[in-house]
């Protein structure tokens, strides 16, 4: 006998987070919303409110037997279960399923049933966590750290109501509408913006610094961990009057009408915010339509798209990875007002003005549209292409990029700048304004890793794709490899039944292969032979392109900066990329090149975080012209002392080669006689060398990867 599952904290006892709350139940009244993504700090009670709502939601009729909860009025003509007879339907709570982090591509869609499959012979399919979620709520906490092709997934099936699986020589389509929940942390990583414009709301929460809202948060959980049933029986009436409210609502949703001018005021905002794509005028349109449902009325008025916009379009206006969500009110009212004269304006064709809605579901039919090359599983986001080993100018990615600006040093001394003099002090010229930006090529360690999942470089994995099976190692079975294995034994084991006869040795476990994040180091010399304000903006301007391209691929990163006689760890590793690129854009420059003492300072870095990291992998992008002027110890006076530094660059060089540490050096020199030193610290590197113009992904191609022929024939 199974012990009572243990109460929900009730949902309307929760303190404060008024906006959460409002999107979880736009999103009850109507789920093709498209969600709602809650960002927020750590200890916000995220969870406890998604876990909340569930309770709220209507009981479901089903098909009784049925693994994929049809209704039976409405049964879907489709269901793997069915088709199902005319009978009566029994009643059971919507559910509340939860995607783990870790879980695989078969545990989310489906897979073949191992056990009816080896003891039947029978191929049966086994649904998957979104046929259970099917007609209640999907909650992914810590949504920003699961695999990107598995977002695609969830996100796919909720845009379209359906989930489609291909398995083992299955080919299943089920119904799978559900309402789909997301939560994060900003700290831990961002989603990618492709990602982040499908999920239909998003709300940012944050803990109360009102002293009298904190005191009754922990009042009121106190109570509950003393007494969970006698806390939520005191909050139960509340909740059932706010779980009427909500079937009330949806009951009525499909009636409430959506006026032209309306229609327009929505069409201008997303206008006004300069959105992509036409998504978030039809979530806007959808959610003004709850709004007006929730409060019963049977018409949207302004104040139903005024609350829609704030809801829909913060994480839309953002134009680059690192600009901040959110919308300002100034902002938000500006464009109100501006909206408003759209409002009053008369339709230009008045036969087409109740065309409009229809026409727009049209196209969002959940067939999407294209979206480039690195929009599917595994690819890129944010318009940085995936760049894999085939990936050429005109390949996956193609078109015109920026590329940073090769301009001459202004000294005219064909980028040989005279660094300060013997005894005068470091300068600090403040930082130039950083060149502008475009899609880095992909920067790739060799091998095969085993690290964090991400977006870079290619490792073994529990949720990646099946490369290969094997006897010895790997993450569940390789079926059809067993069952070839057993198949010719089969007669000399006496088999007389349908089930096959298996014995250990037949066993085949399936080798998967996927994509990790890496720890990429930003050296970058902020000398005075580099600080033409020119050429540092170019290489401000690169170094913050190659962080968009890590924020988009899930790297831990790090800036060692390097001038004068001393090398500064100017970011600590770290996941939020954001905190990096501001770190560029204030970096200031001027001094002398002591680069042997930059690389021994990421060789002590990457030293300290193969101790707490040891199975991420590091890439070394060190950003500098070459010359070397200052030694890592006292290397005397005059050529003694410039002879030592070269000494001691390549010493350290050789360190970091020794460590297997993967190297890509930009060659920041300009003008037209350049002295190739940069190359030369390459070579002792063990990596590959490239000019700062071919950072972009549109560049010619080949170079990057030099990188991981290099490195592998060290190895």
């Amino acid at each position: 006998m199974t012990a009572p599952a243990s109460p929900r904290y009730p949902f309307t006892a929760v303190v404060g987070h008024d906006d959460m709350r409002l999107a979880l139940l736009l999103n009850a009244v109507h789920p093709r919303i498209g969600g709602v993504l809650v960002r927020g700090e750590k200890g916000t009670a995220k969870s406890t409110v998604v876990r909340a709502l569930a309770s709220l939601l209507p009981a479901l009729d089903v098909v009784p037997g049925c693994r994929f909860g049809c209704e039976p009025r409405r049964p879907d003509p489709r269901c793997p279960d069915g088709p199902h007879a005319e009978v009566s339907g029994t009643t059971r709570p919507a559910e509340l399923v939860e995607l783990p982090v870790g879980a695989t591509e078969d545990r989310l869609v489906g897979s073949l049933d191992l056990e009816r499959a080896l003891t039947e012979g029978v191929s049966a399919y086994q649904p998957g966590l979104l046929a259970a979620a099917h007609r209640g709520v999907l909650y992914v906490d810590e949504v920003n750290l699961l695999h990107d092709h598995l977002v695609d997934l969830l996100l796919d099936a909720a845009a379209m109501g359906r989930a489609h699986v291909e398995r083992e020589g299955m080919s299943v389509t089920h119904a799978a509408s559900f309402l789909l929940v997301g939560t994060m942390n900003p700290e831990e990583g961002e989603l990618r913006p492709q990602l982040l414009d499908r999920f239909g709301l998003t709300v940012q929460v944050a803990a109360s610094r009102d002293v009298t809202t904190r005191t009754e948060v922990v009042r009121r959980r106190l109570a509950f961990e003393a007494d969970p049933a006698g806390f939520a029986e005191r909050w139960a009436a509340e909740d059932a009057a706010l779980a009427r409210r909500i079937a009330d609502a949806r009951s009525t949703v499909e009636s409430v009408r959506l006026p032209d001018a309306e229609l327009r005021r929505i069409s201008a905002l997303c206008a006004a915010f300069d959105v992509d794509g036409m998504r978030a005028d039809l979530v806007l349109a959808r959610t003004a339509v709850a709004h007006a449902a929730w409060r019963g009325a049977d018409e949207v008025a302004e104040a139903d798209v005024e609350a829609a916009a704030r809801l829909a379009l913060p994480h839309r206006r953002r134009r680059d990875p690192f600009d901040e969500p959110g919308v300002e009110e100034d902002q938000l009212q500006q464009a109100l007002e501006d909206a408003a004269q759209h409002a009053e304006q008369e339709p230009a064709d008045d036969r087409n003005a109740g065309d409009d809605q229809g026409s727009a579901d049209d196209q969002d039919s959940g067939e999407e549209p294209p979206e480039g090359p690195d929009d599917g599983p595994g690819g890129g986001g944010g318009g940085a292409p995936d760049g894999g080993p085939d990936d050429g100018p005109d390949g996956p990615g193609g078109g015109e990029a920026p590329t940073p600006p090769e301009s001459p040093a202004p000294n005219g001394d064909g980028g040989s700048r005279r660094e300060d003099g013997p005894g005068q002090a470091p300068a600090n010229k403040p930082p130039a304004a950083p060149a502008p930006a475009f899609r880095a090529r992909l920067l790739e360690v060799p091998g095969v890793g085993e690290g964090a999942p991400g977006r870079r470089s290619r490792a073994r994995s529990r949720s990646g794709q099946t490369v290969r099976s094997s006897t010895v190692d790997g993450h569940g079975v390789h079926l059809p490899a067993t069952l070839i294995a057993a198949a010719p034994h089969q007669r000399t084991r006496g088999r007389s039944g349908p089930g096959l006869v298996l014995h250990r040795d037949d066993v085949r476990r399936s080798v998967r292969e996927g994509r990790e994040g890496n720890l990429v180091l930003f050296a970058v010399d902020a000398s005075g032979s580099m600080a033409a304000r020119e050429r540092m903006s170019a290489v401000s301007g690169a170094v913050l392109s190659l962080l968009r391209d890590a924020y988009q691929r899930r790297d831990k990163v790090g800036v060692v900066t390097f001038r004068g006689d001393q090398a500064e760890l100017a970011l600590p590793p770290t996941s939020s990329v954001e905190i990096a690129a501001t770190r560029m854009r204030d970096l200031r420059t001027g001094g002398r090149t002591p680069l042997a003492t930059g690389l021994l300072k990421v060789h002590q870095v990457i030293g300290t975080e193969r101790t707490r990291d040891p199975r991420r992998r590091p890439l070394l992008v060190l950003l500098t012209d070459g010359k070397a002027t200052v030694p890592a110890g006292d290397g005397g006076t005059g050529r003694a002392r410039a002879k030592r530094a070269v000494q001691d660059s390549m010493r350290a060089a050789g360190l970091l080669a020794g460590l297997g540490v993967a190297s890509v050096v930009v060659d920041c020199e300009q003008g037209v006689v350049r002295l190739g030193l940069a190359a030369k610290v390459a070579t002792a590197l063990g990596g590959a060398c490239l000019r700062l113009d071919e950072l972009s992904a549109d560049a010619v191609a080949g170079v990057v990867r030099a990188a991981r022929g290099t490195t592998a024939g060290a190895a």
